[in-house]
């Protein structure tokens, strides 16, 4: 891996990881595009680089971050419950992916006899799920008002959310969709939702960063050496604050239906590349 394809996964990375749009989904398409083969040091690499979005995140929720630090030390009631919402969202993902790993990695995949192909499946449905989801949204609205805030939100809730992140397992999906989905289907606004997608994803991403550096570190090291990596982390970083921005501004005015039509043409297009090229 060159200098110019490590800028290219981190802006990949950074401008996708929370749209609604699949990072993952987007990191195997481009390492096809470039000839990048599929491999463990190609997957550490990918899910490593998230450490440039998860800054991103720190530094612009850096109140709420604090918020829930002193609510840990027993100094913000609010924060308090939010840590725990946050951690009883992560368990489900955390222990299915603890158990599914080789399985997940064997079948969805880029580097299995399918390719893509699951990843465009999950586009395309997700795509249609945004579209239905934002129909229903607007629809509630209208009759109940714009929703709950971060700080109605229950452990029950938060479980649900966790339990609805993990089919972000499959590539494609997107956690960012899911979590932004299934909070606004517990009755939480899109704003806040959409936070609390953020907040969870810190901790999610990070220990999924830690997990795959602690197993393949070695290796993807060995592999592509640290200047790439530190050229996708950076890129990540700066493309992530420029996509977290530009998110929440664009749906407090427009709402997700741009990212499902966006899902759906991609998988089209998509799979009409994967036809013509195949053999």
């Amino acid at each position: 891996m060159d200098i110019v394809q490590a800028l290219i996964l981190g802006l990949v990375e950074g401008l996708t990881e929370y749209l609604p749009v699949s990072s993952t989904g987007h990191l195997l398409l481009t390492q096809r595009l470039m000839g990048i083969a599929s491999s463990d040091a190609a997957d550490a690499f990918a899910i490593c680089i998230q450490v440039g979005a998860i800054l991103a995140v720190l530094g612009l929720y850096r109140h709420r971050v604090g918020q829930m630090i002193f609510g840990v030390l027993g100094r913000d009631a609010a924060g308090r419950r939010l840590a725990l919402n946050i951690v009883a969202a992560f368990v489900p993902a955390a222990a299915l992916g603890f158990v599914l790993e080789k399985t997940i990695k064997k079948y969805l995949f880029g580097g299995n006899e399918w390719g893509l192909w699951p990843v465009v499946a999950a586009w395309f449905v997700g795509g249609i799920a945004i579209l239905a989801v934002s129909f229903v949204r607007r629809r509630q609205e209208k009759k109940k008002g714009l929703g709950l805030t971060l700080d109605d939100l229950t452990v029950r809730m938060a479980v649900i959310v966790g339990v609805a992140q993990c089919l972000a397992m499959w590539p494609g999906v997107s956690r960012s969709l899911i979590t932004i989905v299934g909070g606004v289907l517990v009755g939480l606004s899109l704003p806040a939702a959409v936070e609390f997608s953020f907040l969870l994803g810190v901790l999610t991403l990070s220990a999924a960063t830690a997990y795959d550096g602690l197993k393949h570190g070695r290796e993807m090291f060995e592999t592509f050496g640290p200047i790439p990596l530190a050229v996708g982390l950076l890129a990540a970083w700066i493309s992530a604050v420029l996509a977290v921005k530009w998110m929440v501004g664009y749906l407090n005015k427009h709402g997700m239906d741009i990212f499902g039509w966006y899902r759906v043409a991609l998988a089209c297009a998509v799979a009409v590349w994967l036809w013509r090229s195949a053999p």
